[in-house]
């Protein structure tokens, strides 16, 4: 890495390691000169984050922070709706996320044994909050509060080489989010759930005039208009037939990988020297959710989001 660092022609860092090793690779590069470009999320906590976010600012390097679910066909439907104006006023966002990690007993594991232990960065909740600030700030509107529940439903896994160890984090998050704009949101992450929907995240917006369903890559949609009657009365069957009554929109043009899409965007803003709107202090506020996610479980009460900056 110092090889790297010392050679002018390489003009860009992109770290992708393990949580616990991000700041202090990323911190080496922004002093060497580097433009930085790395995984979320930025630090172990905000303080961590925050500190790459200014130093980067007074190095006068670009920086970039992966936010690709915002690239994916099914969100990218979604912001289309949205800045449209199809859903009139959005009153609720709600997702649900995750699918079942074989314990490694019986069945190979899917997932990295780290993911499970809080010593070495594991932990869904400082996984997934960082996405979901990003999801929600720029499809929605800013995160305002937070309330969060956390669980460790499966304490023992089997490791790569079937080693047993013991779940030292939380598997599992329930969190209900208040954006700025009124909107309420709530999100489900588990690494402990079966799925029965049709793909591993799926997101339903429901608004004054319309909702829709978009999943990592497919997307439907009711309006008002086309809206069933809906009748409580439990002693009959329902003769609706709930699911077949939302329209399947057709993807218009393939888009390209989400990874590849945002690594183009930073590399053309370094090439034009510009500003990129995904940087380290964006990255930050992903850290400083899952922070205040992770202190609501602990303390039992929703937590305000304060505004971030780097001075």
């Amino acid at each position: 890495m110092q090889a790297c660092l010392q050679n002018p022609a390489d003009e860009i860092y992109f770290d992708a390691q393990t949580t616990l090793r991000r700041a202090d690779g990323v911190r080496m590069a922004i002093e060497a000169g580097k433009h930085i470009y790395c995984e979320k999320p930025t630090g172990v906590n905000l303080e961590e984050a925050l500190s790459l976010a200014l130093l980067a600012k007074e190095k006068g390097v670009k920086n970039g922070v992966v936010q690709d679910k915002l690239f994916l066909p099914g969100l990218l439907k979604m912001q289309r709706l949205v800045d449209t104006g199809f859903f009139g006023r959005i009153l609720s966002v709600r997702g649900e996320f995750g699918y079942w990690v074989f314990e490694g007993e019986h069945q190979e594991v899917q997932r990295p044994s780290w993911n499970y232990r809080k010593e070495d960065g594991g932990g869904i909740i400082v996984d997934m909050l960082c996405h979901w600030r990003y999801v929600l700030s720029n499809i929605f509107g800013d995160v305002k509060a937070v309330s969060c529940y956390g669980a460790t439903h499966i304490p023992k896994r089997w490791d790569e080489s079937q080693a047993p160890y013991d779940v030292t984090t939380d598997d599992s998050g329930y969190t209900t989010f208040q954006l700025a704009n009124g909107i309420v949101t709530q999100i489900n992450s588990s690494w402990c759930v079966r799925v029965d929907r049709d793909e591993l995240f799926q997101l339903q917006v429901d608004g004054t005039e319309g909702s829709a369903v978009a999943g990592l890559r497919n997307w439907k949609a009711q309006h008002r208009a086309n809206m069933p009657k809906a009748v409580w009365n439990p002693d009959v069957p329902d003769s609706n037939q709930y699911r077949e009554q939302w329209m399947v929109v057709p993807t218009l043009s393939e888009p390209d990988n989400a990874f590849k899409v945002q690594w183009e965007m930073f590399l053309k803003q370094v090439v034009l020297n510009t500003w990129f709107k995904f940087d380290l202090l964006e990255g930050a506020k992903g850290v400083q959710l899952a922070e205040l996610g992770l202190q609501s479980w602990e303390e039992w009460r929703w937590k305000d989001i304060p505004t971030l900056s780097v001075h």
